[in-house]
């Protein structure tokens, strides 16, 4: 099933790319996306493209259930059982159990309580650890909760992570997939150096979910955020969730003791009693808009092994370097180059990168740019293939031969890039 995903070693043709694609076990799965015609998406690592489910889903929400059945909705829709239903659903995606996920807050607000909670069950330990080029707002929320909890944050260069693990260290808070360059932590022998000194591991899973095969079980995690809006399609601003390890969730507590995380929420009672399992790990009333849309998006992944998704991850990023390279000499990879070592998406540096991602966005080629010079390009299984790989080098290699991008429209910074 998966021989047709076997590296490619040289530039193809456009024919011989729409080969691939007629012979991937996978290309049926670009119908459940509604992508506008004429346009090849690349982004899916910021924001993934809108199922065709999704309307008819919160529509649904919107006028059968909120419009007809009122709050009776909250039972005869299962709107109270929202947070562990999309948990379960989404738990194979990232190699967890049912009753370990929990979907609904934002990926801040899910770390800000693992977290706290890890801190806490971790007394006489001082640190924080988390690498220096972790995603900038994974930082600010561990400082932001090192304030308050009276612990330091520490940061290293992810070569250093190892040798700065000691007894001081309470959790290993760290991203698998690095949102510039695209690297890939090892998930597993982290986690493992982190329990030898006592400390628990925390990762961030937003820009692997759903892309590559993750298995938080196998690799003995304790902990782990993601949020729903990128690879897993849950439209701008989705719920995030959380995981947090089976045997783990007795001695934990939740720093956010809100109602939906109480042992009898409708019983009001003037004092908190933590519900049993993950349920604990609740706060307020979960968005139900949301939670339809974001349950449309993890429909998506229905019937897909997550071992086809990464071997065809590897292929169209493998592709694309490949491509990249034999046609653009001008840009310098900035991701690894092994395939192992990588998540699905790609970067390369251009000091005009700005302006020509803006010039290939007209084009109708949609990547983005991180500061200073580095233009990404998101490679999602589900709907792209390898037409768009093809496709998109063949517009970036035209853009750069003509220095079509060299034009004050294209160095205009826009507030989102």
């Amino acid at each position: 099933m998966l021989d047709c995903f076997a590296p490619l070693a040289m530039t193809i043709t456009l024919d011989e790319a729409v080969a691939l694609d007629a012979v991937d076990p996978l290309r049926e799965l670009r119908a459940r996306f509604a992508l506008p015609p004429g346009v090849i998406y690349l982004d899916g690592n910021s924001l993934g493209p809108l199922p065709v489910a999704t309307p008819q889903r919160v529509a649904e929400t919107l006028e059968a259930q909120w419009g007809g059945d009122l709050i009776a909705s909250w039972n005869k829709h299962d709107w109270i059982g929202s947070a562990q239903r999309l948990g379960a659903k989404l738990a194979p995606l990232i190699g967890a159990k049912s009753s370990e996920v929990l979907v609904g807050d934002s990926t801040s607000v899910n770390l800000f309580k693992l977290l706290a909670a890890a801190v806490a069950a971790r007394p006489g330990r001082s640190t924080i650890l988390s690498e220096a080029s972790n995603f900038p707002t994974d930082l600010y929320i561990a400082e932001g909760l090192a304030g308050l909890a009276g612990v330091t944050l520490k940061t290293v260069e992810a070569s250093r992570i190892d040798a700065a693990l000691d007894e001081d260290v309470a959790v290993l808070m760290l991203t698998q997939v690095d949102y510039r360059s695209g690297a890939r932590l090892d998930l597993a022998r982290l986690t493992a150096t982190a329990h030898r000194v006592g400390a628990l591991a925390l990762w961030d899973v937003s820009h692997s979910a759903g892309a590559i095969e993750v298995d938080l079980n196998a690799a003995g995690a304790d902990l782990a955020v993601g949020c729903g809006y990128k690879y897993l399609n849950g439209g701008p601003g989705a719920p995030g969730f959380l995981f947090v390890a089976e045997q783990l969730q007795p001695a934990l507590a939740s720093p956010l003791s809100g109602w939906f995380g109480h042992a009898d929420p409708f019983a009001f009672e003037p004092e908190y009693r933590p519900a049993e399992g993950i349920a604990r790990f609740q706060a307020g009333t979960p968005s139900i808009i949301a939670m339809a849309a974001l349950e449309a998006g993890l429909a998506t992944f229905d019937g897909v092994p997550m071992d086809a998704i990464e071997a065809k991850s590897r292929a169209l990023s493998q592709a694309f370097i490949t491509m990249v390279e034999q046609r653009c000499s001008e840009l310098t990879l900035a991701s690894p180059r092994d395939p192992a070592a990588r998540g699905s998406h790609v970067v390369f540096a251009h000091r005009d990168g700005y302006a020509l991602m803006q010039a290939l966005i007209e084009r109708g080629v949609i990547g983005d740019f991180r500061a200073p010079d580095l233009i990404r390009f998101g490679f999602a299984p589900l709907y792209n293939g390898f037409a768009d790989v093809w496709r998109a080098v063949d517009a970036l290699a035209d853009l750069l031969d003509r220095r079509a991008f060299d034009q004050p429209r294209f160095r205009q910074r826009s507030r989102v890039t």
